[in-house]
């Protein structure tokens, strides 16, 4: 008995991937050896909805393998379609559904009702991502970490409850350095007025976008923990260096992106005042308070949700109607205050611990005042699908998000790099997402590699341990050097190969591009070490190769929007094609290692020439049959430009 579908093989399934609403989707299966079936049938769930069964019938015959098709249209609302077949056969009922990794392809027979079902993703036609964030090399920032703009080097803020660090010292990780309790009150006195004195060290890498961490005034480093939504931090500076930070940035092509984070405030902010620290009365001092309903009380005041447990986090009631109307729909709601000054849009923390009504009810008020604005949202799995609290979210059917942060395919990058994967798998990683999420969505996703929550890119590529295997002490003295550096800035280079030509929206962690190392929070939030950038990238190799693949991605956009469609894909080596108009790459990636020479078959694209473009690769290549014959050294990368 051999039975098949695959949901990325236009022969199984027209057209490919998410589909705008009411669109016909024809749908076949391949049967082998089953004898004359009693019947074929496609059995599809529109989410949340009852089974409906429909015939196949039969359409024709290919050599022993006969085709039974079928066309459906999809439903008026937006939403998930799931499906999978049954075959009533003369020796029982048989069932073909997706495959166990639910990564979509080829699925797998099963002789019970299949526990995983082939995923149509079915989304508004209406839904339109912008068009410069996708065409964008994004550079995120964690703003007390970068530069201090002051000529004398002093803090702003005035603050005395804080403790004052050396540029060069490592980030306090323990309760006992805060003096018992962890508190995030360690400062390095990086400000925006640092952010704009290095615009043109950003503009020289090619960076367009920059995402800022959290810049509105609160008590901690990180800024996650909001005082105020209304005020820029004061170490940070003011209203109007934002506006001027804006307008600069502007000026040299570069938009900005704030990191909204409206799951909860801090306890010691102007809504909660737990402290009494702000001229408010806030909901933890009175029922009466305006802010009140804004909050989760169990036992007013003492005991109240919080995210995660964390007390210096009390979360915020999203349903409160006054809460709303101050951040998203009033007329200086917050969303549209800090668009109005200058951002390009908002990155959502935590954003599936907010209800699907908020996050509509905040893109609509942020499209209302600048239409060209971008959302996007922290989201660690694939997010056509994902199920927060219960329900199915809504992020990519038009009306949510533009982009989220692609987790799943920076693990994908790491686990190719770290011989986890094979090239195989690494494909269908990257052909589920690209199977799953509309194409305006599918450009527009945030391709980070390190952030301020992971391990730095160049610390795990040294095959470091864990972060759950070794202790704090380990993780603040761990450096990289020798054979393991070497090992680590070869596999490192492969990453930036593939995050800056696959498609979606690169997004550089400030100082990646030197190789600065890190564990996870608070090591990977180690500061910039301008004027030092020698002793970690000797000789300048890691910011060469950054300018060298950032220019290649800029220069082009084919690397941005163009189509993409693997053409290799054999034990650690992969090879993929980007073309936009008359503008065709191949690139390839040899994660193994050991040297790999491969058959490269580039012939329905029409390819008979191939030209190196990147440092390392100058090689020319002809061929009239479009079949070259390609030598690739361990963790090697060749990028051609086409003809």
């Amino acid at each position: 008995m051999k039975i098949e579908h695959n949901s990325r093989a236009l022969f199984y399934r027209s057209p490919f991937g998410a589909v705008e609403c009411e669109t016909e989707v024809r749908i076949r299966l391949s049967v082998e050896g089953v004898g004359i079936p009693n019947a074929i049938r496609l059995v599809y769930i529109e989410d949340g909805g009852e089974e409906k069964k429909v015939d196949m019938p039969y359409i024709f015959e290919v050599d022993d393998n006969i085709i039974y098709s079928v066309e459906v249209k999809m439903p008026a609302k937006t939403g998930l379609v799931w499906y999978y077949f049954e075959l009533d056969t003369n020796q029982g009922i048989v069932y073909y559904g997706n495959n166990s990794r639910q990564l979509g392809g080829r699925g797998e027979i099963a002789f019970g009702k299949p526990s995983h079902a082939f995923q149509i993703t079915v989304y508004d036609k209406s839904y339109k991502t912008p068009d410069w964030f996708k065409e964008g090399i994004a550079y995120q920032i964690f703003v007390d970490r970068f530069y201090n703009g002051n000529e004398d080097g002093e803090f702003l803020g005035g603050r005395e409850d804080i403790i004052k660090r050396e540029w060069s010292d490592t980030p306090y990780y323990k309760a006992e350095q805060f003096g018992g309790t962890y508190k995030a009150n360690d400062f390095f006195g990086g400000n925006l007025k640092g952010v704009i004195k290095k615009l043109p060290y950003l503009e020289e890498l090619g960076v367009s976008v920059i995402y800022l961490n959290p810049i509105f005034k609160a008590y901690s480093n990180h800024k996650y923990d909001t005082g105020s939504y209304e005020e820029i931090d004061p170490m940070f500076g003011d209203e109007e260096t934002f506006k001027e930070l804006c307008q600069k940035a502007k000026e040299r092509g570069i938009r900005i992106i704030l990191d909204g984070v409206f799951n909860h405030t801090g306890d010691n902010s102007q809504y909660f005042n737990k402290y009494g620290e702000y001229d408010s009365v806030g909901a933890y001092q009175s029922k009466e308070s305006p802010y009140y309903d804004w909050f989760r009380f169990i036992e007013w005041p003492k005991v109240y949700e919080s995210w995660w447990g964390m007390n210096t986090l009390p979360q915020c009631e999203e349903n409160s109607e006054a809460f709303r109307e101050y951040l998203l729909s009033g007329k200086d709601a917050i969303v549209k205050k800090w668009i109005r000054n200058g951002a390009s849009g908002w990155r959502l923390d935590v954003v599936d611990e907010l209800p699907d009504f908020f996050v509509k009810e905040l893109r609509e008020n942020v499209k209302s005042v600048d239409e060209d604005a971008v959302i996007i949202g922290e989201v660690w799995e694939d997010a056509s699908n994902k199920i927060a609290y219960g329900e199915r979210r809504e992020y990519f059917l038009g009306s949510e998000l533009d982009s989220v942060m692609n987790y799943p395919m920076r693990d994908a990058l790491i686990d190719m790099a770290l011989g986890r994967i094979d090239a195989v798998e690494f494909d269908e990683r990257l052909m589920s997402i690209k199977e799953n999420y509309p194409r305006e969505a599918y450009y527009s996703l945030l391709n980070i590699i390190s952030s301020h929550d992971v391990e730095r890119i160049m610390t795990l590529m040294g095959g470091a341990p864990t972060r759950h295997e070794v202790d704090r002490e380990y993780q603040a003295k761990f450096k990289l050097d020798g054979y393991a550096l070497e090992m680590a800035r070869a596999r490192a280079t492969l990453i930036l190969a593939l995050q800056m030509t696959l498609p979606g929206v690169p997004c550089i962690f400030y100082g990646d591009e030197i190789g600065i190392q890190g564990y996870g929070d608070p090591f990977c939030r180690r500061t910039f070490p301008w004027g030092r950038e020698d002793e970690i990238d000797e000789g300048g190799t890691v910011r060469s190769r950054y300018r060298k693949m950032i220019a290649l991605r800029n220069g082009s956009k084919a690397f941005s929007i163009g189509e993409f469609e693997s053409l290799y894909k054999s034990g650690h080596v992969y090879s993929f094609i980007r073309y936009w108009e008359d503008e065709i790459f191949i690139v390839v990636v040899n994660a193994a290692q050991t040297e790999a020479h491969i058959r490269l078959d580039a012939a329905r694209f029409g390819v008979k020439r191939l030209t190196g473009v990147v440092a390392g690769c100058d090689e020319r290549h002809e061929r009239k049959d479009g079949i070259f014959y390609i030598d690739i050294q361990s963790y090697g990368v060749k990028i051609f430009k086409c003809c």
